[in-house]
């Protein structure tokens, strides 16, 4: 936020202005009216515009603030705002005519599209009948791809029944009266991108496996072909009906915003040496699964490596201190819980030595926080950064002045408080003479952000309308002296010089994901690490919401999260496993004898090669067993422990006892096992043999 030097003066100054000029069309607002004492309506962001202009000579923009800075800028002067009622518009699409209760709209420029989010969709029949999309399980509602699907399902036997060229020649979008018509209706994303290569478009899938594949992009794109499927195969009167607002000024910065990280973040993986590394980028989250031993945890640690060096390096060990922070590695047990993984309370100790309780962050929500900021400060220009830091020093030599619990500090209404510590979020002070509650924890993050707005507070209301509420908390009157603090002392920091931050990929693997009782440990974060709802799209509450410091806010999992699990199918938990996690995560099956080149690393290639033949063998061996089966069969990771052990040490002390395991209770257990033990090449040694064992090692 850059909130311009301005005086009351200026505001009035700049109504005048629009009074005599007007408001040209593209700054009218979406969200916000000030209104004069006279009752006219002025959009708050073009009057802080105008009022710059006037002010300071600048060009009319508002690009370098948001509607609600203007509104709370406003506010805390003493002009009234007021939220406007949200509109509905409603376009209807016949074979003859497309119609929508916006004036606005026209189809001479669909690129309006963008600036517009559906609310419904749905196709009525001449004679009234409603038919709306019947959506698969899990699937997003009301996207901008809703109507053209609607389209696909009635219209799907029609479509399919299209000759090739018919179908490559089926008019789809044309933005413009100068643009060129985009074409075509494809049987696979490979087609499609062999005549348009790009991320914009919609999959219909029908038929057991088959699909179109056509041009979607905003809310507007596919109007002409939805109107072109009603010409060929509707009837008289049939009309599609499609309901959408205006996006807010909010959603259209985050849309842009996302869109363009996800632009970087597949560019970056063309870098990769893991073929599994861009399927994790696309996907967002993924699980190997697959028979014991087949390397799933080696080589979810060689897929973090290869993308956070991006494609440097493979092996975790190699990576710096600073790229071991964007990879975290936990594992699943039974007894794990929401606040291992998310946030619970935990037991500390008081100052005066009595025992309390806190909440505390758990592993994945720390983690996230690393990335979020991460991801936040990428969108952040050079010179937000540089403030940033300026005022972080400023902050870091305030309080490295302070000596706790000793310097007094005074409220406006004179209570007197002492800062006793400062940690990562919160400022701590002392409170004698409050008789209920002597001590307060400040979150840290407030009194920055009050420094960083530049604006001015002159008084307690300025803080409640800055942060957006409606009645002041108690921590208020103590973030306004500390504010006054600082910026009452000298700093003698200057102008910080900073560079912009890179975007960074944060890899979370699970290990044995399936171990643990899923709903237990991810409670409501379910929906948040669906990879349709990463960002501000899918901010929730957590369940200690109410504990956080500003109990408004919500937590998301950035587009730069990736997630890795790993399971082993033979797991008695894999039955129980979540259906709600199962559509979350692409599931990739590493099969026993897929990840053989990890036996490179026994470093001796006769021994790799025994290895390799002795576990085909075996493998054969297993699948030949009436009630087991591939995901039985033995990995190439046991195979490591050959560095320090014989075939035979292996087999006695690591393959037998796994393998009694899997046919326990089976006919013939005897005999089993000595058909696996001839397979593997293991010779049981004679009794003499087994005694002058013994006595060597006794």
């Amino acid at each position: 936020m850059a909130i311009p030097k301005l005086k009351k003066q200026n505001i009035i100054d700049a109504l005048k202005f629009i009074d005599e000029n007007g408001v040209p069309e593209h700054n009218t607002s979406v969200k916000y009216v000030l209104v004069s004492e006279n009752g006219k309506k002025y959009p708050p962001k073009y009057v802080m515009a105008v009022a710059d202009h006037l002010a300071n000579g600048t060009d009319i923009s508002t690009e370098a603030f948001t509607s609600a800075d203007a509104k709370n800028y406003l506010e805390s002067r003493g002009f009234t705002i007021e939220t406007k009622p949200q509109e509905k518009f409603e376009l209807s699409i016949t074979a003859e005519s497309v119609e929508s209760t916006d004036e606005r709209f026209t189809m001479e420029d669909l690129n309006l599209g963008d600036n517009y989010k559906p609310l419904n969709a749905y196709f009525e029949k001449a004679n009234g009948d409603i038919i709306k999309r019947a959506y698969n399980k899990g699937e997003k509602r009301n996207s901008n791809q809703t109507m053209p699907r609607i389209a696909c399902q009635i219209f799907e036997k029609q479509l399919a029944a299209l000759s090739v060229e018919d179908k490559e020649s089926f008019p789809v979008c044309k933005y413009s009266p100068n643009s060129d018509m985009i074409r075509g209706i494809y049987t696979s994303v490979d087609e499609y991108k062999k005549h348009r290569n790009s991320l914009e478009y919609l999959t219909y899938s029908y038929d057991n496996g088959r699909q179109f594949v056509i041009y979607s992009w905003n809310i507007f794109s596919t109007i002409i072909f939805v109107q072109e499927c009603l010409k060929r195969f509707g009837e008289p009167g049939d009309q599609f009906v499609l309901i959408y607002r205006e996006k807010d000024e909010k959603e259209v910065k985050e849309k842009e915003k996302e869109a363009a990280v996800q632009v970087e973040l597949d560019q970056q993986s063309k870098e990769y040496q893991n073929s599994f590394s861009s399927m994790l980028i696309k996907s967002k989250n993924l699980i190997f699964r697959g028979a014991p031993g087949t390397g799933k945890s080696y080589l979810a640690k060689e897929i973090a490596a290869d993308i956070v060096s991006n494609g440097y390096e493979k092996e975790y060990s190699h990576l710096t201190e600073e790229q071991k922070k964007q990879v975290e590695f936990v594992q699943f047990h039974p007894s794990y819980d929401y606040s291992d993984f998310v946030e619970g309370l935990r037991p500390k100790i008081n100052d005066d030595g009595t025992m309390g309780f806190e909440l505390q962050d758990g592993i994945f929500k720390k983690f996230v926080a690393r990335a979020r900021k991460n991801y936040e400060d990428s969108q952040k220009s050079r010179e937000t950064v540089e403030k940033e830091v300026t005022v972080q020093e400023s902050m870091t030599e305030f309080f490295s002045g302070v000596e706790f619990g000793v310097d007094p500090f005074k409220t406006i209404n004179g209570n007197e408080f002492t800062i006793t510590g400062v940690d990562d979020g919160h400022i701590h002070i002392s409170i004698p003479g409050n008789a209920s509650v002597n001590r307060l924890a400040l979150n840290l993050d407030e009194v920055r952000k009050m420094l960083e707005s530049g604006q001015k507070f002159e008084k307690i209301k300025d803080i409640t309308s800055f942060f957006g509420k409606t009645f002041a908390t108690q921590g208020y009157s103590y973030d306004f002296a500390i504010y006054k603090a600082i910026k009452a002392k000298k700093s003698t920091v200057s102008k910080a010089k900073a560079k912009q931050e890179e975007l960074k990929k944060y890899i979370f693997i699970i290990d044995e994901i399936n171990r643990g009782e899923i709903s237990k440990i991810f409670g409501e974060l379910f929906f948040a690490i669906d990879p349709g709802y990463r960002g501000k799209a899918g901010e929730i509450s957590t369940q200690y919401s109410n504990l956080h410091s500003d109990p408004d806010e919500k937590f998301y999992i950035p587009e730069n999260v990736y997630i890795i699990g790993t399971m082993n199918d033979i797991d008695r938990s894999v039955d129980s496993f979540d259906f709600a996690m199962r559509r979350r995560f692409r599931f990739v099956e590493l099969r026993a004898d897929e990840r053989l080149e990890m036996l490179a690393s026994l470093e001796n290639e006769e021994l790799e090669a025994e290895a390799i033949r002795r576990m085909a063998a075996l493998n054969k061996a297993i699948a030949e067993v009436e009630d087991l089966n591939e995901n039985y069969q033995i990995g190439a990771s046991y195979f490591l422990k050959l560095k320090t052990l014989d075939f035979d040490q292996l087999w006695t002390d690591y393959l037998q006892p796994l393998l009694q395991e899997y046919i326990q209770g089976m006919y013939d257990e005897e005999g089993i096992m000595n058909r696996f033990a001839r397979a593997y090449g293991y010779q049981k040694p004679a009794r003499g043999d087994a005694n002058e064992a013994a006595q060597d090692q006794g």
